[in-house]
C-alpha cells in the first residue's frame, strides 16, 4: 500500500519494494554507496560486482514479516529508499533496525526521508516491534537532525566503526520507541 506525500516538487509515493523494482533499486543503492561511501557500511565496488540474482534476493529477504524495503517514487522514478529489518531470534523480535536511508541530493529537504522513516515505524508498530534503532556517522549532521525530528534519540556511540579513504568514522546509535 502506497502513501502519497505532497512536496514542492510534486507528489511522492512511499511504498514497499516489489520484485519489479530490482533494477531501479540496484541503481539507487549503488548511487548511495558511490556518492556517500563514508555513510554506509556496504562497499560500492563489492555491490557493483554482485549479479542481478543478489539484488532480487535482497529485495525478497526484506519484504514480509522479517523486514521491508520502502521506496520513494516520483513521476520520473525512484528518489529515495530505506530498509527495516526485524530481529531474527525469538528474544529479539521486539527490535527493529533501520538501514540504508538515502534520498537523491536533488530531492532532499522535502521531508522524503521522514516519510520513509514513518513507513518503517508504522510497519514495526503493526508487527509488535517496540524499539527501532539506527546508526548514523557523526559527520552526517543533516541525517542526525532528520532522525531527531522523527523521534530518535542517541543512546551511544560506536567508535571507529567505518574506515574509508584513510579516515575512521564514529557512529551515533539512535533509538525510537514505537
Amino acid at each position: 500500500m502506497a502513501t502519497v506525500i505532497t512536496t514542492l516538487r510534486g507528489d511522492i509515493g512511499i511504498r514497499p519494494a516489489a520484485d519489479s523494482d530490482v533494477a531501479a533499486y540496484r541503481a539507487l543503492r549503488l548511487e548511495a554507496l558511490r556518492l556517500h561511501p563514508e555513510a554506509f557500511g556496504a562497499d560500492y565496488a563489492s555491490n557493483l560486482a554482485e549479479p542481478l540474482e543478489y539484488w532480487v534476493s535482497r529485495l525478497r529477504q526484506n519484504t514480509g514479516d522479517d523486514g521491508m524495503i520502502y521506496l520513494a517514487e516520483a513521476g520520473e522514478g525512484l528518489v529515495g529508499m530505506t530498509g527495516l529489518r526485524r530481529g531474527y531470534a525469538p528474544k529479539g523480535q521486539h527490535n527493529g533496525l533501520i538501514w540504508g536511508v538515502y534520498v537523491r541530493p536533488e530531492w532532499r529537504g522535502l521531508k522524503i526521508a521522514e516519510a520513509l522513516l514513518g513507513a518503517c515505524v508504522d510497519w514495526a508498530r503493526a508487527r509488535g516491534v517496540r524499539l527501532v534503532k539506527l546508526a548514523v556517522v557523526t559527520t552526517n549532521t543533516a541525517a542526525i537532525r532528520c532522525y531527531t525530528r522523527c523521534g530518535f534519540t542517541v543512546y551511544g556511540v560506536e567508535p571507529e566503526v567505518l574506515y574509508y579513504d584513510g579516515v575512521y568514522y564514529d557512529e551515533l546509535l539512535m533509538v525510537r520507541q514505537v
